[in-house]
């Protein structure tokens, strides 16, 4: 056997992606769609899923409020029904919250943070490890936290707390599935370019009364590489972790992110 084959993930491999009609989520399921996966995605926003499905016809989809315990059952209910099952879990889906002092962040802000970046996590894991747990193949579950879920970050508690959250989750459950055959793994996406970025950058630039360019020079001079990540590094990362090549790695937090030195 050809040794670079086994960075392919099998053909046919079934997969749900969470928050994946857009940003990282939707360059993941692309990723997975060139290897001749089934994938089937679902996200908040109904025009973004809709216009999905028209760029991608052999993606499937449906539309959720991740936050909520009731959808998310029906999404995994619908995949299944979809794709047969599934064989790799993606929770992608998060938000990047309230910007500023912890005395200053709303209640309601600090718990949709935390409700969408965690909670969601958990309410697919609860319904879908069953699932996985059926998988013909080697099952897979890779939770996306963050460079934040590693370092500290000023005047985004909610968004870090959520992250650092996730990833002892991850190494938690990697030890609890394990001899199910499952690995659990989380990607620290570092500073990826885009609109995303831009907003995130733009309202830490307020908080701190900067311009835009002089707070995204902050930015790149905390990464040691100098420059930002992409939609695409994180997509290939993903692709790995699902090959034969990653069969040993389990209950791994991987960073993505040029080498994030502070935030």
């Amino acid at each position: 056997m050809n040794t670079y084959a086994l960075l392919k993930p099998q053909p046919g491999l079934r997969v749900l992606i969470s928050g994946a009609a857009s940003g990282i989520g939707a360059a993941i399921a692309d990723a997975f769609l060139e290897v001749e996966a089934q994938v089937y995605i679902c996200d908040v926003d109904a025009a973004a899923v809709e216009a999905a499905r028209d760029r991608k016809p052999t993606l499937y989809a449906g539309v959720a409020d991740v936050g909520s315990r009731e959808a998310v059952d029906k999404v995994i209910d619908d995949a299944c029904a979809k794709l047969g099952g599934i064989d790799l879990l993606i929770n992608n889906a998060g938000i990047a919250g309230p910007t500023g002092e912890v005395e200053k962040i709303a209640p309601d802000a600090w718990e949709r943070t935390i409700s969408t970046n965690l909670n969601s996590q958990y309410y697919f894991l609860h319904k879908a490890v069953p699932v996985l747990k059926a998988s013909s193949q080697q099952a897979g579950i890779i939770a996306m936290s963050s460079v934040a879920g590693r370092l500290g970050y000023a005047f985004r508690t909610p968004y870090a707390a959520s992250k650092w959250a996730i990833v002892g989750m991850v190494k938690s459950l990697a030890i609890e599935l394990g001899p199910s055959n499952i690995r659990v793994n989380a990607i620290l996406p570092g500073i990826v370019e885009g609109e995303r970025m831009d907003k995130v950058i733009a309202a830490r630039a307020e908080a701190k009364a900067l311009p835009f360019d002089e707070m995204k020079a902050e930015y790149l001079n905390k990464i040691s590489l100098r420059r930002m990540v992409t939609v695409d590094d994180i997509a290939a990362t993903a692709l790995f972790l699902a090959s034969p090549a990653g069969r040993n790695i389990s209950g791994q937090a991987i960073s993505v992110d040029g080498n994030v030195e502070y935030l």
